[in-house]
């Protein structure tokens, strides 16, 4: 069984197999897989036909086949790959219903934890759009001061404003990376290359403007399952009072017609970040964890 890096060449290949599955998790997503290849060591191979990814979390781990082929010979195989190699057989961002269905294929023998820095904020997709209700007033307080200080517009990413929006992001960056901050850096490397090759990975971006400069953009797509879009990436200037509340209204508005859920992703952990997505009022969050042996 070999295991191969993926690259942008290979995102047909990934989405042949991927695409026949579903899920609303963000973790299958071949844009998400490529992308951050080089910080988690992703790799994959093609087992059953199924999608499976290795990466160097908790040493090594497994992601849960995806695809419409053989999933117990595939988990089979990797735990044969595993007493091979003499390493623990760990899977990673198993859902609940991946946990289900191993129980099914294999019996109780399996115990999963969960991390909550790794969960999926899953949001009602009319939710985010009309900021209704009252544990959302202040969002809209901040849209409405954004609106009321500045002329502003929203517009999809083009190859128009692709150079203008990369440019914003690195002044982003010099506002908000600190040089020992390493996944900082590597977020913004990943945000740079959404924006270069944003066609090539099927990504849809959005872009806002106030008084003509751009001071925040959306970029995301269909998760595996069709009802849910996800947000793979949100930036803006935090000094613009409303940029990033506004931005995140304004993609969902004009980019996530037709789609009931909106996934905004993992909070990894980061305080702040975690504040800013609880602010919203999800829907539910995606519970992920690592599986292993009882």
């Amino acid at each position: 069984m070999e295991f191969k890096t993926p690259t942008l060449e290979d995102k047909k290949e990934l989405d042949y197999y991927l695409l026949k599955d579903s899920t609303r998790s963000c973790d299958f997503n071949s844009a998400n897989i490529i992308l951050w290849n080089s910080f988690y060591k992703c790799q994959y191979t093609i087992i059953e036909n199924c999608v499976v990814v290795k990466t160097d979390e908790e040493g090594t781990s497994f992601s849960y086949p995806m695809g419409n082929g053989d999933k117990k010979k595939a988990v089979e195989t990797i735990m044969k790959y595993c007493k091979e190699k003499e390493i623990p057989f760990i899977m990673h961002g198993i859902t609940h219903e991946a946990e289900e269905e191993m129980i099914a294929m294999f019996g109780d023998i399996f115990k999963v934890e969960y991390d909550r820095d790794e969960a999926d904020y899953i949001y009602e997709r009319e939710s985010l759009a009309t900021l209704k209700g009252k544990k959302l007033h202040g969002k809209r307080n901040h849209i409405n001061r954004f609106k009321e200080n500045h002329q502003w517009s929203y517009e999809k990413l083009n190859d128009e404003n692709q150079l203008e929006a990369i440019t914003m992001l690195m002044e982003w960056k010099m506002q908000n990376c600190s040089p020992e901050d390493v996944e900082k850096h590597e977020e913004v490397c990943v945000s740079k290359n959404s924006l270069i090759y944003y066609k090539e990975f099927g990504l849809t971006g959005g872009i806002l403007r106030a008084d003509g400069k751009i001071v925040g953009f959306s970029l995301g797509e269909p998760a595996l399952n069709p009802d849910t879009f996800v947000v793979h990436i949100e930036k803006a200037f935090a000094n613009v009072q409303g940029a990033y509340p506004m931005i995140n209204q304004q993609f969902v508005i004009h980019e996530m017609e037709g789609y009931k859920y909106v996934n905004r992703e993992e909070d990894l952990g980061e305080e702040g970040l975690r504040k800013a997505k609880m602010s919203y009022r999800p829907a539910y969050m995606l519970e992920k964890g690592f599986l292993r042996f009882k």
